[in-house]
């Protein structure tokens, strides 16, 4: 059974009669599921703001990011590859969005301000390009749970319903996001160390 009883004694009864309170513990998923869609807009803004902030480079903050990002991009791939069991052209439009997001990391290094200084640098990404980047993704999300709410309540015959709603242009746009920051720390590493060598 998939309840949570709770008895409480009621207050206003002169004898203290026990009352049954039900609670369905399926509703605890979907509140969880609802949180993390209400924080959506909260997380795109922080992300916004840290992303076009003027920041300091470090070595080892871009080589771990760096790693994390390869390693992301990797497992990505293969996830995408066995996704294209199921999902028509999953792996190509991954690939395909990873390099466009690796050639927008290009573009963001060339118009990123460089604040170049004795033993440090500083940079400052384009804003125009990170607001369009985070308002692309943010689309493409909603628009991937919309698609899929209509799609699943529809039912549409003859195909898996994850597979019409969207799934391989949802990885594409995911894929953009790691193309961009894997161009973008390797640019800011390779930039640090050509300052740093030529002070």
């Amino acid at each position: 059974m998939s309840e949570y009883t709770d008895t409480t004694v009621d207050p206003a009864s002169p004898v203290g009669i026990v009352v049954g309170c039900r609670v369905p513990l399926l509703v605890i998923p979907v509140l969880a599921v609802l949180a993390v869609v209400a924080l959506i807009p909260i997380s795109i803004v922080q992300r916004y703001r840290m992303g076009t902030a003027r920041q300091r480079a470090r070595g080892w903050l871009a080589t771990i990011n760096i790693t994390g990002l390869t390693l992301s991009s990797l497992m990505f791939l293969v996830s995408a590859g066995i996704t294209n069991v199921w999902v028509p052209d999953a792996l190509r439009y991954t690939a395909l969005g990873l390099a466009g997001g690796c050639l927008l990391g290009l573009a963001g290094l060339h118009l990123t301000r460089w604040e170049p200084s004795t033993g440090a640098l500083h940079y400052t990404p384009n804003r125009p390009l990170v607001l369009t980047l985070t308002l692309v993704i943010t689309a493409r999300i909603f628009y991937g749970f919309w698609r899929g709410w209509h799609t699943w309540s529809a039912g549409i015959e003859g195909s898996p319903w994850f597979a019409a709603a969207g799934v391989a242009g949802s990885m594409a746009a995911g894929a953009v996001v790691l193309g961009y920051y894997l161009a973008y720390w390797v640019g800011v590493r390779r930039r640090l160390r050509r300052q740093l060598s030529n002070p």
